[in-house]
């Protein structure tokens, strides 16, 4: 069974006080539903280890925008610190985007890839892929989509022309409008 992930992220239970906005988007550039959670409160800080590297993900003030483009197999979650830098992008893989009660979701295939401002690009969770396959909770054609949707996206990434990752700022400022 793969782990179906919300937009609007109401189990995280680190996130005491929040602010919530989304919007379906239809243009040339982007088809789907964009969210934008802002945290106000966090019981504590998230940090995040890569190559030896300690990344603050979550803290009082961040806010993450999420891009569920329509008939994709991704997700893109933006992290931005207090003062609106970002900290990374992370690039769900996934079965499929939908929404639900009027909220956003993905279906998870487990791979990751995270993008540093820095240019870095980290592949995650393999090992959960790997053992989803083994365990039989995807089958071939999920362990194939899920690959051949990292070596797309990963492509695209280092060409520079993964067009998600320059509209995180733009389509951030839409959803801002509807939290003031």
């Amino acid at each position: 069974m793969l782990k179906r992930k919300y937009g609007d992220r109401s189990g995280w239970k680190r996130v005491i006080d929040r602010q919530y906005a989304q919007s379906f988007i239809d243009t040339k550039e982007f088809r789907g539903y964009i969210t934008l959670l802002k945290t106000i409160k966090v019981s504590e800080p998230l940090y995040v280890n890569y190559d030896g590297k300690e990344v603050c993900i979550v803290d009082d003030g961040y806010t993450w925008l999420q891009q569920f483009p329509l008939e994709k197999n991704h997700s893109v979650t933006t992290m931005f610190d207090p003062q609106g830098n970002i900290v990374q992008w992370y690039i769900d893989i996934c079965k499929e985007n939908g929404i639900e009660n009027n909220v956003p979701w993905m279906d998870d295939l487990f791979l990751d890839i995270v993008v540093l401002p820095t240019g870095e690009i980290f592949e995650q969770d393999i090992d959960e892929l790997e053992e989803a396959f083994s365990n039989q909770l995807i089958d071939k054609h999920l362990y194939d989509l899920a690959w051949n949707e990292m070596k797309t996206l990963k492509g695209q990434i280092i060409n520079q022309n993964f067009e998600l990752l320059k509209l995180s700022h733009h389509h951030k400022e839409i959803l801002e409008k509807k939290l003031s």
